[in-house]
């Protein structure tokens, strides 16, 4: 497993610093993010979060998936990597 998580059914209205918040209880939180349109600058739903060690993305992943945040709860599995093609 890796370090890095996607958190997905994010409100419109939650920012990085919502899931820094949220998932920062689990260990060093390094990065968080909030994908955005990139024409209205609306949250897409969804983000990611990286955490310093695998261990504390892992117990994040199962604490926080189904966990509710300003009103939706937030699915949360290991981020894959983009292939570039």
């Amino acid at each position: 497993m890796s370090n890095k998580l996607f958190v997905g059914n994010l409100a419109w209205e939650v920012g990085f610093e919502d899931l820094k918040e949220a998932f920062g209880k689990f260990g060093e939180v390094t990065d968080a993010f909030v994908a955005t349109d990139k024409f209205s600058g609306r949250s897409r739903g969804f983000g990611f979060i990286t955490f310093a060690n695998e261990e504390d993305a892992q117990k994040a992943k199962a604490e926080m998936q189904g966990f509710e945040l300003k009103g939706r709860e937030i699915n949360v599995d290991e981020a894959t990597q983009r292939d570039e093609n």
